[in-house]
């Protein structure tokens, strides 16, 4: 059996060795005749182990070890790796953040090796998620899951931008960001690294990100900016079980219109790299997905990029997927679905075992050739070769006050306010008690990517910014603000796992100290995580926190809720009684102060609610459900009166003002797939405080051929307003955005009638005529 095994998947590989050689080359829309130039030059230069080391990415830890605490390269391990296996690319930390002094150090000496070796630098990567995760007192900006609540897609910008500065800073040229997979499951454990649920929302953030982090001219990225990684493709946040790297079921439709689209645009706005999801679908790992990987990304977009696996991936075809029966066929599986630089991270056999798949024919040479000319044409495009290091001193603004504001300002505009019956703003004067495991925690309010993998290392480092509790003294007086917990997270957990162990609760103790206040700040949520540890079983808020809670709220006093965490929690009995609920999701080190602005009143709320914040455990849905899901039909803009329920749905959020829609028109009422769609609304602040407002405008396809979805965000953008002030917003929405991929697999634009809503304004446009594309792409 394992004969007819082998046979099979050697012939399967042979095909795809045919159909997936993915070479673009000069016929890409990116190319550039010079660097082109200079990549076959090098290219033909190049042995067939050189190229391969190009196509290899080490893991640091593997090149060197903690001593006296210090990280010490050791030299004969660089020697094996860079100058024996001529390795071209290397990621990861030291397992935590160094200064930006070590980073010099220890990337100086990998590209002396590099060079000495091949003549090539090395591509060094680092996971940058929301700032610089692993250098020591660079900025750390909100979580992407705030980012993405606020609805501005400037700050996903800014946010970017000085990120690469203080990369680049630090001689890193290359992050694993921006993350835009879609948020499918809430249950998952890297909600708070995407930008939330919807597939629109993902491409505006992922493009002002793309921009932010490359600049504007991806063929010549200066020494400010970085190339980036957009993960993970794709998919990845659907997986059935909700758990990490666990397999979907994606139909092939919505697989096309929905988590392909912020791929396919940030691809065509000049991304240079791609990270693959580490998942499979219906089966078919991503990993050794030729179809995905070379047809619909480098053919089809005509897209000249890197494609790199995820964390080990390429091992996990044989050791978890079971689609290979070894590393080998791991390896001639993944390089020709369209694989062209493997994370493998801890070995070199690697290179060895490709080697012998060249040799024997299992893979071609011209598709290691594609591979390393798009490894050395992003080495070029970053200007490696000129320049492969950077002088910190060159920049002066690394962790400067400007970029705090720009974090601080951030974590303003993220924070969702839920529900509020009249305790907030908090008044001067007021005794305030804070309790819960989040009051006072800078690793809670950070979450995962935060100084280390799992963010448990964050109040050793970021000391000199405050907590939760810390904020509110320094806003309101620590003389009238009270911190007793009642619940606390276990610390002596390690990195691991454990993030949800609790120590024994004093309840009580927050009972009593309830007595004397005039407002509670029940901090609560989830403790820090990141990836496969961050599963749970359980959606359910821990009992332990509801305790807490329904025992503060039977005091009498008001309770405002707080929830500080990366996904959201079942909080359905404890919601009721609350005066105030707030989500603050993960606002980073300026989050603490952020929130103690909002709920003081200093500043208005302004985000809203980037995924559908489930009400019970076994009714997890997003807003873009089929009409079948429901009772009743829609009415307004947050009114489900229907089996399809939420706590909270997707694009909710009050604030201290009120915001009044009227006179929303469409400039056409009949339209065809050609046209461009203009609609105008009239947005007032009809409140007593200025504020911004996110407007979103929403369509529902009332008839097609396959079930519609219920609505669908097709435009957003957001309006700042004095009190009383007025305004008129325009959108316009090319007619073809409106069109979905049918039963038979092709995008369609159906005669009929389709509902335009923004806020509680609706207008109804009608396609007069079909259209149906033969194109993948629209």
């Amino acid at each position: 059996m394992k004969k007819i095994f082998e046979t099979t998947a050697l012939a399967a590989s042979a095909m795809l060795c045919i159909a997936c050689s993915g070479s673009i080359g000069s016929q890409s829309f990116m190319s550039d005749a010079e660097i082109e130039k200079k990549v076959e030059k090098t290219l033909a230069g190049m042995s067939l182990e050189e190229k391969i080391g190009q196509m290899t990415q080490i893991n640091l830890t593997v090149l060197g070890s903690w001593q006296n605490g210090d990280f010490v390269l050791d030299e004969n391990t660089l020697d094996n790796v860079l100058i024996d296996y001529k390795v071209g690319s290397i990621l990861n930390a030291p397992d935590k953040a160094v200064t930006p002094q070590k980073w010099h150090e220890i990337i100086s000496r990998i590209q002396e090796k590099s060079l000495a070796a091949t003549g090539i630098p090395c591509l060094y990567g680092l996971d940058h998620i929301h700032g610089c995760t692993y250098i020591d007192g660079a900025t750390l900006f909100p979580q992407d899951v705030n980012v993405g609540a606020s609805f501005n897609t400037e700050l996903a910008r800014k946010a970017a931008e000085i990120t690469a500065y203080e990369s680049r800073a630090c001689s890193v040229p290359y992050t694993f960001s921006p993350t835009i997979d879609l948020t499918r499951s809430q249950a998952w454990s890297r909600v708070w690294e995407n930008f939330g649920e919807d597939p629109l929302l993902n491409t505006k953030m992922g493009l002002a990100a793309v921009e932010g982090y490359q600049g504007k001219d991806w063929n010549h990225i200066d020494n400010h900016h970085v190339a980036v990684s957009l993960k993970h493709f794709m998919g990845y946040g659907a997986a059935v079980s909700g758990k990490d790297r666990t397999p979907s079921s994606i139909t092939p439709q919505d697989m096309r219109e929905k988590y392909f689209a912020p791929y396919k645009e940030c691809a065509l706005a000049g991304a240079l790299s791609v990270m693959v999801n580490s998942g499979n679908n219906a089966g078919m790992p991503f990993h050794a997905n030729c179809e995905y990987l070379t047809q619909w990304l480098k053919e089809d977009l005509a897209w000249d990029g890197v494609i790199i696996t995820d964390w080990a991936d390429i091992n996990n075809l044989y050791t978890r997927e079971k689609i290979a029966a070894d590393k080998k066929e791991a390896i001639m599986l993944a390089i020709n679905a369209g694989i062209d630089l493997a994370m493998e991270p801890y070995s070199c056999d690697f290179c060895d075992i490709l080697k012998e798949l060249v040799n024997e024919g299992s893979v071609k040479m011209s598709r290691i050739d594609d591979a390393v000319r798009r490894i050395l044409r992003m080495k070029y495009r970053l200007g490696l070769f000129d320049e492969p290091v950077q002088k910190l001193e060159d920049y002066p603004d690394f962790g400067c006050e400007e970029y705090h504001a720009a974090a601080f300002a951030a974590a303003e505009e993220s924070i969702v306010l839920l529900k509020n019956e009249g305790v907030l703003p908090i008044a001067e004067g007021k005794k305030i008690l804070v309790t819960g495991p989040n009051a006072n925690s800078m690793r809670c309010i950070n979450g995962g990517w935060s100084y280390s993998w799992q963010g448990h290392l964050a109040d050793s480092y970021a000391g000199e910014y405050n907590t939760v509790y810390e904020a509110l003294c320094a806003r309101f007086g620590a003389s009238d603000v009270r911190l007793e917990q009642g619940v606390t997270w276990d610390e002596t957990s390690n990195s691991m796992g454990g993030w949800e162990a609790e120590n024994e609760p004093q309840i009580g103790k927050a009972v009593a100290a309830a007595r004397t206040a005039d407002v509670i700040i029940a901090c609560i949520g989830e403790n820090s995580y990141c990836e496969t540890p961050g599963n749970l079983s359980d959606l359910n808020i821990s009992a332990s926190q509801i305790e807490l809670v329904k025992a503060l709220e039977a005091t009498g006093k008001p309770v405002v809720l707080v929830l500080i965490g990366g996904r959201p929690r079942i909080i359905n009995s404890i919601v009721p009684e609350a005066k105030a609920v707030v989500d603050a999701f993960l606002p980073g080190n300026f989050g603490g102060d952020a929130l103690a602005a909002l709920l003081a009143g200093d500043v208005n709320f302004s985000a809203k609610m980037p995924y559908t914040y489930p009400k019970a455990a076994n009714s997890l849905i997003n807003y873009d459900y089929k009409p079948s899901q429901q009772v009743s039909t829609m009415e307004g803009a947050y009114n489900y009166a229907a089996d399809a329920s939420s706590e909270w749905p997707f694009g909710y959020g009050i604030s201290y003002t009120d915001w009044t829609y009227t006179d929303l028109k469409a400039e056409k009422t009949q339209f065809t797939a050609a046209d461009v769609l203009k609609f105008t609304v009239d947005v007032t602040n009809s409140g007593a405080v200025a504020g911004k407002e996110p407007v979103l405008l929403f369509s529902s396809d009332l008839v097609a051929s396959t079930s519609p979805d219920i609505r669908r965000l097709r435009a957003f953008t957001k309006v700042e307003l004095a009190a009383g002030q007025k305004t008129t917003v325009e959108f316009e929405i090319p007619a073809k955005d409106l069109a979905f991929v049918g039963y038979d697999c092709k995008w369609r634009l159906e005669k009929g009638d389709f509902t335009i809503q923004i806020g509680d304004q609706t207008v109804t446009v009608t396609c007069t005529e079909t259209k149906v594309w033969d194109t993948p792409n629209i």
